[in-house]
This record gives structure tokens, sequence and C-alpha cells, in this order.
């Protein structure tokens, strides 16, 4: 049997597939409630990390632009989060 070796771009190309699919399975469940969007929204912030610090490459460089990008993450999905949890009157 071969062992077959990935690179790690390929590896977490798989993993942002798999979380890709996890939140397109929840949602044809039809799986519902406040703890699904936020664990949506979570599988969001860690697929956009992962984006930003290894396929655009910040995890190379100053250390400014990485929490700032962080931060922007933060800052969206909590926005998001505020849509959907906050109670319309």
């Amino acid at each position: 049997m071969t062992n077959i070796l990935l690179r790690p771009c390929t590896r977490l190309w798989l993993l942002l597939l798999a979380l890709t699919f996890a939140t397109y399975a929840a949602g044809q469940t039809g799986l519902h409630g406040n703890g699904l969007i936020l664990a949506v929204l979570l599988i969001a912030l860690i697929k956009g990390n992962i984006i930003t610090e290894r396929f655009m490459g910040l995890h190379r460089v100053s250390s400014f632009w990485r929490p700032l990008l962080w931060v922007y993450l933060v800052l969206i999905g909590s926005c998001i989060s505020a849509a959907f949890l906050l109670p319309i009157h």
C-alpha cells in the first residue's frame, strides 16, 4: 500500500471543503436555533482565519495585518450574529 502524502495547502483545502459541507448539511437537515447560527458563524470565522493566514500568506507578514484582519472577521461575524439573534419588534 502506498503512503499518499498531501501538501499542506491541499490538506487545508480539504478541511475547508469539510467545514463547508458541515454547514451545508446542517442547513439541509432542517436544524435551526441560536446554537446552530452561532456554530455556523464560528465555522465561517475559522474558515476566514485559515484563508487569511495560509492562502493569503499572512502568517509571514508583520504583526499589524494579522490582528487587523482577525478583528475584521470577528466584527463582521458579530454583526451577522446580531442580525439573526436580536429580536425584531
